[in-house]
This record gives C-alpha cells, sequence and structure tokens, in this order.
C-alpha cells in the first residue's frame, strides 16, 4: 500500500528546481509570528507506527539510532487501508483518542476505494461502492468532534486510466459521499482531495477532477503523498490548481515525508538516493497551504524494495541519512524578516531535540587546507536556497568549523546538515556531528534557506577551522 501508480514513470517532469521550501515555525526575527492556512497546533506521533514497533524490536541495530533520530521522533500518518468493515470504526476511535489525550492532529489517510491503484502495487480496496459507503459510515463515526485531517483515498483523482465513465462517475459520487460524511460526523475535520503532484497532470486538468469529486464540499487537496517533488514545486503547482478551481476557501496539503533531496528523475518506486523532508508543520509560511505533513512514512516500500507498506531498514536509514537536517539559526539583526512570508523553513521548535540528534560537541582538531563549492539551488523574488560543499585537502580533521561573508543583504533563515549562525554578513557554520570527520579528500555538503534584498552575490573569504579555502 501506499505506492505512487506506476504510470507516473510516464508524468511529464516539472522544470527542475533544488528548492527546499519548507516552514516557518515560531517567531520571525521581526517578532511577528509565522502564518499557514487554517490550521494550528501540531501532529500526532503514532505511537503504534511501523518505524517505532521496529525501532523497539531491533534497539541494538547498528542503523537504529539514525532512524530513530531522524524519522522515529516525527509525528507520520495513519493509513486506513485494510478492508474491515467490523473494526474500522474502533481503530479509528483508538487513533484519534490517542491524539485527542495529546492535544494534538491525527492525520488519517483514507485508502480503500474500489480499485485502488488501477490494479498496480497497492490494488485492493472496497469490493464494490455499496460496500465503501458502509466502511466510511464506520470510519467517519470513529474521528470524534476535534479537528482531524483526513487525505482521503490517494490516487483516486489523479489515477484514473483504468475507470470507464460509468466507474469514473460511481467513483466522483463515493467521494462526494466521502466528503458529506465526514463533514456531518465530525464538522471539525479538515478534509483534502488527491490532486496528484506537480509532475503528472496539468493543473487545469486536476482541477476539473477535483471539482467533478466535489473537492467545493471539502477543504481542499493534497499533493505529492507518496512521492519526492521538491516543495517548492508542489507549491507553486498548487496554487495554480487554486487558480483553475477559482475558490479562495480551499486549501493545500503537501506531504514532505520523502523529497528532502527531491525526485529521481520519474521513478517513483523506491528510489536511491532520496531523503527525509522537513518536519511535519501546520505553520507552512504560504497562506494557501495548510499544512507540510509525513502522509507516507518513510522507510515503508512503494512496492519495489518490498511489497508496499513494509517497512525496509535499509530504506528508512538511507532516507534518514540523506535528508534535512533542521538546525536552529541566529541572527544578529532585527531586520532579518521582511515580512511574515519571507522565510519558508522550519526552526528548532519542529527540530529533533539536542538530546536525541547526533552529538556535535567534538572539537575541531588537526590542520588543514580545503576548497570549497558554492551552489545557488533556487532563487525566487526574495529568497533562495544553496547548497555548500567543502573538500578537505589536508590532513584528516575530526569536527570543522566553517566561516564565510555574505556580500550583500542576505539573512539565513533555516539550514540543514550542519548548525549555523549569523552575525552581520559573517556566517559560521559547524559540523552536524555525524558528518564531522573529513578524511583527506573527504568532502561535507550543508544547505540554507535565505532572504536577500538586491543583489544575491557569492559569498567570499570561506576559512575551514580557521584556515582559507580556496
Amino acid at each position: 500500500m501506499h505506492s505512487s501508480p506506476r504510470t507516473r514513470l510516464a508524468a511529464v517532469l516539472a522544470a527542475a528546481t533544488a528548492a527546499l521550501a519548507a516552514t516557518a515555525v515560531g517567531l520571525l526575527a521581526g517578532g511577528e509570528p509565522s502564518y499557514a492556512g487554517t490550521l494550528s497546533g501540531t501532529f500526532y506521533k503514532d505511537p503504534n507506527s511501523r518505524v517505532l514497533q521496529w525501532l523497539a524490536a531491533n534497539p541494538n541495530d547498528s542503523r537504529a539510532a539514525l532512524i530513530r533520530d531522524r524519522i522515529g521522533v516525527q509525528p507520520q500518518g495513519r493509513w486506513f487501508a485494510s478492508w474491515n468493515p467490523s473494526t474500522i470504526q474502533s481503530e479509528v476511535s483508538a487513533y484519534v483518542s490517542g491524539a485527542n489525550a495529546a492535544n494534538q492532529i491525527p492525520l488519517a489517510i483514507v485508502y480503500e476505494i474500489p480499485n485502488r491503484d488501477c490494479g498496480g502495487a497497492s490494488a485492493g480496496g472496497a469490493p464494490d461502492f455499496t460496500q465503501y459507503r458502509s466502511w466510511v459510515d464506520s470510519f467517519a463515526r470513529g474521528l470524534g468532534t476535534r479537528t482531524a485531517v483526513v487525505l482521503l483515498e490517494p490516487d483516486s483523482l489523479a489515477l484514473q486510466t483504468c475507470l470507464s465513465s460509468t466507474e469514473l462517475a460511481n467513483r466522483n459520487s463515493a467521494l462526494a459521499y466521502a466528503i458529506s460524511t465526514i463533514k456531518t460526523n465530525n464538522p471539525s475535520a479538515k478534509v483534502y482531495l488527491d490532486a496528484g503532484h506537480s509532475a503528472w497532470n496539468s493543473a487545469s486538468d486536476q482541477a476539473q477532477r477535483l471539482v467533478n469529486a466535489g473537492v467545493r464540499s471539502a477543504d481542499g487537496f493534497y499533493s505529492n503523498v507518496s512521492n519526492f517533488r521538491w516543495t517548492a514545486d508542489e507549491i507553486a503547482y498548487g496554487k495554480n490548481v487554486l487558480n483553475a478551481i477559482g475558490s479562495s476557501n480551499l486549501h493545500q496539503v503537501i506531504d514532505v515525508s520523502r523529497n528532502g533531496k527531491g525526485p529521481n528523475g520519474s521513478e517513483w518506486c523506491d528510489p536511491a538516493g532520496r531523503g527525509v523532508g522537513v518536519p511535519p508543520t501546520t505553520n507552512t509560511g504560504q497562506a494557501t497551504v495548510d499544512a507540510f505533513v509525513w502522509a507516507k512514512p518513510p522507510g515503508e516500500a512503494d512496492g519495489c524494495a518490498a511489497a508496499a507498506g513494509t517497512f525496509v531498514p535499509d530504506q528508512a536509514y538511507q532516507l534518514a541519512l540523506n535528508g534535512v537536517v533542521p538546525t536552529a539559526t541566529a541572527t544578529s539583526s532585527p531586520t532579518a524578516s521582511t515580512s511574515p512570508s519571507a522565510s519558508t523553513s522550519p526552526s528548532a521548535s519542529t527540530s529533533p531535540s539536542a538530546s536525541t540528534s547526533p552529538s556535535a560537541s567534538t572539537s575541531p582538531t588537526g590542520n588543514t587546507s580545503c576548497s570549497v563549492a558554492y551552489r545557488v539551488d533556487n532563487q525566487w523574488n526574495n529568497g533562495f536556497t544553496a547548497t555548500v560543499t567543502i573538500t578537505n585537502r589536508g590532513p584528516a580533521i575530526n569536527g570543522w568549523t566553517l566561516t564565510f561573508s555574505f556580500t550583500g543583504s542576505q539573512i539565513i533563515t533555516n539550514a540543514w546538515n550542519a548548525g549555523v549562525t549569523q552575525s552581520g554578513v559573517t556566517v559560521t557554520a559547524k559540523d552536524a556531528g555525524w558528518n564531522g570527520s573529513l578524511a583527506t579528500g573527504g568532502t561535507a555538503s550543508f544547505g540554507f534557506q535565505a532572504t536577500y534584498g538586491g543583489t544575491n552575490g557569492t559569498p567570499t573569504g570561506f576559512k575551514l577551522n580557521g584556515v582559507a579555502c580556496s
């Protein structure tokens, strides 16, 4: 279950950007709170998730610490994808009750539509639409009365190649019924429909599919579930879909669970080299986006590495190793924020705490020479993301600190894979512990997001452990 359908291989690739658009949480430097869409609060960490079950059973596994600190600590969605009409209400009620007790938001992914995934890796669903409606009735009765986020039927609207016109009409009717039933049972529930992702259907086509399924009675749509598209691409795509629908009352939810390094071309089924994205949050910095969520649990297979939905430790480890590592940043100037929308990156309030992260306390040792590659990955009106890659040209070192100076008004708002602080134009980046040892010829990379005004010039004066780099 939870796989992206194989037809995504044929999807037209969107213009590649390396943006890591994320979320601005807490207070911006100007003292204004970050903002988002219509949701507030934090998401619920399911104590029965597969990753936590694996961690409990394998505490001494060499991969466990990194998986725990980068994946296990984050809230993820609960998929309701088994045909269980006699127990679905109690299962939903138990999950929602746990979230209510924690005063957090449950994220439920409903995946039972008949002929789901067009018979692909996640084939299954209810036997027919009559039984599906009955199942939805029971699901809805378990939702309680407090805020709950429901992502309704991934693939149901973006993937329709296997449906006849009659089957499509029945599916749209069933989705509209599900929206109405959930809203009637719990008026506080937020319901979102499937919008695929930015490299699949056109915005106008997807908008019409959403309208046909009753999206105007829902809270909006979600995108990128079980996929790897850059967050910035999804935000732009979502705005185009909203414009095509023509409704100002709808919003978007984006799955960022595995998009920390973006897509691997058009490959959707357990592609190599991917990484987890930014932590889930309702503080997205985007008025049209209600939440960034981890809907697809990182480490659960798409259907190639193992049966869809199976937890694969090696896959989880690679996603953790390659993923975004949010770190706290500091700025010295109260003018760092130009508006609540100037930053769309996570702050330390949603990051794994220092006590659960790999230690970065090792003091830098060794004399070194180095080279530094600086690359702007993506740039927009008042912001950009960049990657810095350090190559150690001297003796091996254990712990590194890189300093450099901006040439303009750049202000870093968030960083990953290093602890980054800024004082005026001077930036100091320290290793994250796990990437602190550099052999001769070894490399380490970190990234950041920043705002700027005027010209976004290349930084100068790179020094590694106090020694100038070329």
